[in-house]
């Protein structure tokens, strides 16, 4: 019987929730009423005390008998988490300052990060509890930079004076100067650009140590190298206007590594993608323009707000447009063959092309106004939105390295016929305001004209006729006159109606 009983029990099956009486508890009340109260990244609990406490009591309730109370003692510590997490909510807003008029006058002592806002604006509202935890990272981290917003439509005078136009709109401010951001709307990228901005313009690299560690941390990075000279001038000049993008930095050319090779001293360098490249003036142009065409790696993941970044470089973007879903060969072949010449062209190709693929075909088709399937290769001129499609089969990434240079000789045709609804938005409706300007001048001249015209030939001919009037009058009453009789000048509307 013990045999059986203990064989009986080594067989014994896992119960089920079924078998133990019912499906397993629900989340405590707590986090079903405020699902935030769940646990939250470390990035997030704060580092002072307040923080840590309120989170550690919300926690503790949340795992506490309370799930288990009667209604009324359930609703008590409902209340109880519903203050502590209100407490926590303010514990994070209290490190963004709410700015009114006197920012204007007070601002300049220190560096600020301020979001204008409407409070009708619903993109405003999901950047706000962002917003939030950018103010509460800043401060943990001890950055010199304060967070506040200001209600642009109370103080719309103060906003338009920093420029704004849009909502919600990012700037750093510090000193005279105001910075857009212009990124992603997310903490880290927010963060960065506050210490990209806030810190020094050109920062040194003093050692080879420091070097790896900029490289180690940064994919895309500016480097001069070199002492005084008009090439750093225009260095500055770059790096004050495009420091809201990138980082830029100084060296000596003993601090560089050793695989970098300078035919002549000073140079500007770009290092991304594993390697660098060095600034040509002879070949580059502008070092400004030069600097903006760099400032991204060379295989992207595009979507709308990079293809509108990508608009001021004045390369043309060659977008796998791929399913990523879709594990088909077709979808990954493309993708790779992409990634191939981006990588193993890219001396031959980086000065004029970016590389990328795009997932689905929803906003390239909107924004060329046809319909593109899926997977294809679109070659994509951003700064007219003429693009080229493939005339040919790919096979490898040499077939579309030399559709890639078809396209620089001018053989591929760009297509442009085939969005009339973008061709008239980008001709037309510009050709048409200019006409209906022009006309409206010409108009406004030639009546203006007329009218003057008029008022002085009627002034003329009534002024010609008093001295006629005045010659009838000193004519003798009788006598026969010597010539034939004159016939007299006729009427001024008379005239006119002739």
């Amino acid at each position: 019987m013990r045999r059986g009983s203990a064989h009986a029990q080594r067989r014994r099956p896992a119960r089920s929730w079924e078998s133990r009486g019912g499906p397993p508890a629900p989340p405590p009340p707590c986090v079903q009423s405020f699902p935030s109260a769940r646990p939250r990244p470390a990035s997030l609990s704060g580092s002072s005390s307040l923080g840590r406490r309120c989170l550690f009591l919300l926690r503790g309730l949340c795992s506490s008998p309370v799930a288990s109370m009667a209604p009324r003692r359930r609703g008590a510590g409902l209340r109880l988490c519903a203050t502590v997490f209100l407490l926590d909510m303010a514990f994070c807003k209290g490190f963004v300052e709410d700015l009114d008029e006197s920012f204007k006058d007070n601002r300049k002592d220190d560096i600020w990060l301020v979001d204008f806002y409407a409070p009708w604006c619903g993109h405003c509202k999901k950047l706000e509890p962002i917003w939030n935890e950018v103010g509460l990272e800043m401060k943990s981290i001890g950055s010199p930079v304060k967070v506040g917003k200001m209600d642009a439509t109370s103080y719309s005078s103060i906003a338009s004076e920093f420029g704004v136009r849009g909502y919600p709109t990012i700037k750093l401010l510090k000193g005279d100067l105001a910075y857009n951001y212009r990124g992603p709307r997310t903490k880290d990228d927010i963060i960065e650009f506050a210490h990209r901005v806030s810190g020094a313009l050109i920062r040194p690299l003093p050692s080879q140590q420091m070097f790896e560690h900029v490289q180690k941390r940064h994919r895309v990075f500016f480097v001069y190298i070199g002492g005084e000279s008009p090439l750093k001038e225009k260095y500055i000049d770059a790096a004050s206007e495009l420091i809201v993008y990138t980082y830029f930095f100084s060296a000596s050319e003993d601090v560089v590594p050793e695989y970098v090779i300078l035919k002549e001293m000073p140079a500007v360098l770009v290092f991304k993608d594993e390697t660098y490249f060095v600034y040509d003036e002879y070949e580059d142009g502008d070092l400004s323009s030069w600097i903006n065409r760099e400032r991204f790696q060379n295989y992207l993941t595009m979507d709308g707000f990079l293809l509108y970044e990508l608009g001021d470089t004045g390369k043309l973007v060659a977008i796998a447009v791929i399913d990523e879903k879709n594990t088909s060969n077709e979808h990954t072949r493309l993708k790779s063959i992409i990634q191939e010449v981006a990588r193993d062209y890219r001396d031959q190709f980086h000065r004029d092309f970016q590389f990328g693929h795009m997932d689905g075909n929803d906003y390239i088709n909107t924004l060329l106004m046809d319909e593109l399937k899926v997977p294809t290769v679109v070659v994509l001129n951003t700064s007219n939105q003429q693009y080229f499609l493939l005339d040919r089969l790919i096979g490898s990434a040499e077939d579309m390295a030399h559709f890639i240079r078809d396209i620089l000789d001018g053989t591929v045709p760009s297509i442009f016929k085939s969005s009339p609804l973008m061709g008239c938005f980008l001709f037309g409706l510009p050709l048409g305001v200019i006409s209906i300007m022009c006309y409206g001048i010409y108009t406004a001249d030639t009546d203006g004209g007329y009218i003057e015209e008029r008022y002085e030939v009627s002034r003329s001919e009534i002024e010609s006729q008093e001295p006629v009037e005045d010659s009838k009058e000193q004519e003798p009453s009788g006598g026969a006159t010597l010539g034939p009789t004159v016939q007299e000048p006729k009427d001024v509307l008379e005239k006119k109606k002739d």
